[in-house]
């Protein structure tokens, strides 16, 4: 294996990580920690809050010394940082010592998107198919955190769940280092961005336009995207009561489904390589809206197959703004730019918590897919108003 695709790899598992670490207290709360502390599920996960006011929060400092300093740099300083929190985390005697922690884990979780997505694309023509598999490990990261961590609840303890993936990411974070030790250096980005500067409208539409479109379907998403994945393992432990009976159980069945729909990450990918951004997101949407407004009233196997059927949408729609925005940027700011669409995505993502927390101590998860059909149908609306064609590549590949 060559350097290039070796250093690829590193950041596709950093991605697969990241999501990881984000989401096992989201199992931990929802099948043991509650019982444990005598909390319930609507009380206790408000603490994870802090984790993700942190996750973008910090985005933007990660992006500015990614740019400044050095994008691989930054990658094992995430590497290290998170391993080390979690580790950390499995040592919180209450939910404040545990809210604190998580605000560890989410400001080194912030560096991955910032900086890893723009290692991904740097010097590409074509991003979507990279980008499309960068986000199948990411996804991989976000079912795995309920199966490995169901799993470790029945056999070590929930606090094994943290101890021990903090560990192995440490020593991944040293092999990082070694291996960028012995990789030459990338070019300078500002070189090569004063080489092309970018237009100020595409297609007669102002390139602020369209990053509004870009910014308001981020935050749409990232409220879709938290509410789903953070709440799907107390949703099948209400859910599958006939299909899942320990933790491990529920742990499999939500890595199944999270699994299989990352899958949809790579014919999103291959299409945004060969058609119009506008359309495959208007199809992308179009589902979501659809499948969130079938699965109120549902319970075993039918909420498993919508279940599936909405997280094949919601993964779907990941690659489409970051391709949308890897084009439209230069490799100078583009780790910047990442910053501010990972900060609006976060924010969504801190604020899903109590929403989640709000909605279920009240009405349940029906009362919460309804909402989050009407949050596709908007992004819907957003996404006509893109312009019927799109950049084909990125302004840093053809600058170059």
């Amino acid at each position: 294996m060559t350097q290039s695709r070796l250093h690829f790899l590193f950041v596709n598992i950093g991605h697969f990580l990241d999501h990881f670490f984000m989401l096992i207290f989201a199992t931990v709360a929802a099948l043991t920690l509650a019982r444990e502390w005598g909390l319930s599920y609507g009380e206790l996960i408000p603490y994870a809050t802090p984790g993700f006011i942190a996750f973008g929060l910090f985005a933007l400092p990660a992006g500015w010394l990614a740019d400044k300093w050095s994008r691989r740099g930054m990658m094992a300083a995430f590497f290290i940082g998170i391993g080390v929190s979690s580790v950390l985390t499995a040592l919180a005697q209450t939910p404040l010592q545990m809210g604190t922690a998580l605000f560890a884990v989410g400001m080194f979780a912030a560096i991955y998107h910032p900086v890893g997505i723009p290692l991904v694309i740097e010097g590409r023509a074509k991003t979507g198919m990279p980008i499309a598999i960068n986000g199948v490990y990411g996804n991989l990261g976000v079912a795995s955190a309920a199966l490995i961590t169901g799993f470790m609840i029945d056999t070590a303890g929930w606090r094994a769940a943290f101890i021990w993936p903090g560990i192995i990411c440490v020593g991944i974070g040293l092999a990082y280092l070694w291996l960028i030790s012995r990789m030459p250096k990338p070019a300078n980005a500002a070189a090569q961005a004063k080489k092309k500067k970018p237009g100020q409208s595409y297609r007669g539409v102002p390139i602020i336009r369209i990053f509004a479109i870009i910014l308001a379907t981020t935050a749409l998403g990232g409220i879709i995207f938290q509410s789903t994945t953070f709440a799907l393992p107390k949703i099948f432990d209400e859910r599958l009561g006939g299909l899942a009976l320990s933790a491990t159980m529920v742990g499999w069945y939500a890595f199944l489904v999270f699994a299989l729909a990352a899958l949809a990450q790579l014919v999103v990918g291959y299409l945004l390589d060969r058609h119009s951004a506008r359309l495959v997101f208007i199809g992308v949407a179009a589902l979501q809206a659809t499948f969130f407004a079938l699965m109120p009233g549902l319970n075993d196997w039918a909420a498993l197959i919508v279940a599936f059927a909405f997280m094949l949408a919601v993964f779907g729609q990941i690659p489409i703004n970051d391709v949308l925005l890897g084009r439209l940027t230069t490799s100078e700011w583009r780790s910047r730019a990442f910053a501010c669409r990972y900060i609006v995505t976060f924010s969504a993502l801190a604020a899903s918590i109590p929403m989640i927390a709000w909605v279920h101590a009240n009405w349940g998860f029906d009362r919460l897919f309804m909402g989050l059909a009407v949050a596709a149908l908007f992004i819907l609306l957003a996404v006509i108003m893109l312009p019927r064609a799109m950049p084909a590549v990125t302004q840093g590949a053809a600058a170059e």
